[in-house]
């Protein structure tokens, strides 16, 4: 004679719970991810933006790319606009540039936040990354960081007519301004280091290295994450402070 309640009992004990299943699952995601099972948390009132590797605009990249999807940006930063929890966000960037449009709509997402931002450049900071660096309230890079300065380009079919020539000057133009308005260096330096020859193997432009990006006023400070959020978190006790005098 068997005891079946006592054996459906210990199946039933036996199977997993919901919650454990869940945290085994974020376990092993994590482990997959970021190659360790304990990932830092803390509960912050900053939020950090990645703009790692290429900027996927309008065409997918391949799947062996690294890319930063402007779909997914987007509703991150209008997150952070509204959400009261966050005061402050900090833009990381090391990309080698990407979709033009695609990189300026972020850019420009980012210049008109009402809340504090700061950029800082690690690694790279290339192309179309070069506004979305220049547009936070201060922008930082690392002394080893780098940053191209090329004309647009495009890429695949082009019609050779001259209003896709016209097409690229003024969007070219558009870059050029944006990065002049935001930034502490004019249009007309801009464009000499966008276009000048022999300093690029193969194409023309300008390789920017820390200090230097300093001292065109592109960037304006050199240093690091600590130095990002030193700053950032100054500016959110000033924007604080003036919430409570008005």
């Amino acid at each position: 004679m068997t005891n079946q309640p006592n054996e459906e009992k210990e199946k039933t004990e036996a199977r997993p719970s919901e919650e454990e299943l869940k945290k085994k699952n974020e376990t092993v995601h994590a482990l997959q991810q970021l190659g360790q099972i304990n990932v830092p948390q803390l509960e912050t009132n900053v939020f950090c933006l990645n703009i790692i590797g290429q900027i996927e605009g309008h065409l997918v990249m391949p799947p062996q790319n690294k890319t930063t999807k402007y779909e997914h940006v987007i509703p991150q930063i209008i997150a952070v606009e509204q959400n009261p929890k966050i005061e402050g966000m900090i833009v990381v960037l090391n990309t080698v540039g990407g979709d033009v449009e695609a990189g300026l709509a972020i850019a420009e997402m980012i210049a008109t936040m009402s809340k504090p931002t700061v950029s800082v450049v690690l690694g790279g900071g290339h192309s179309i990354g070069v506004p979305i660096a220049v547009a936070a309230d201060t922008s930082f890079i690392a002394e080893t960081a780098t940053m191209t300065i090329h004309p647009v380009r495009l890429t695949g079919l082009v019609i050779g007519v001259p209003q896709t020539f016209e097409y690229l000057e003024k969007m070219q133009d558009r870059v050029v301004r944006f990065v002049a308005e935001h930034s502490d260096i004019s249009e007309e330096k801009f464009r000499e280091l966008m276009f000048r020859t022999g300093e690029l193997a193969r194409d023309i432009g300008t390789n920017v290295i820390g200090r230097d990006a300093v001292e065109y006023g592109l960037i304006d400070k050199v240093g690091g994450i600590s130095d990002a959020l030193a700053e950032l978190n100054t500016r959110i006790e000033a924007r604080k402070k003036g919430a409570l005098l008005q």
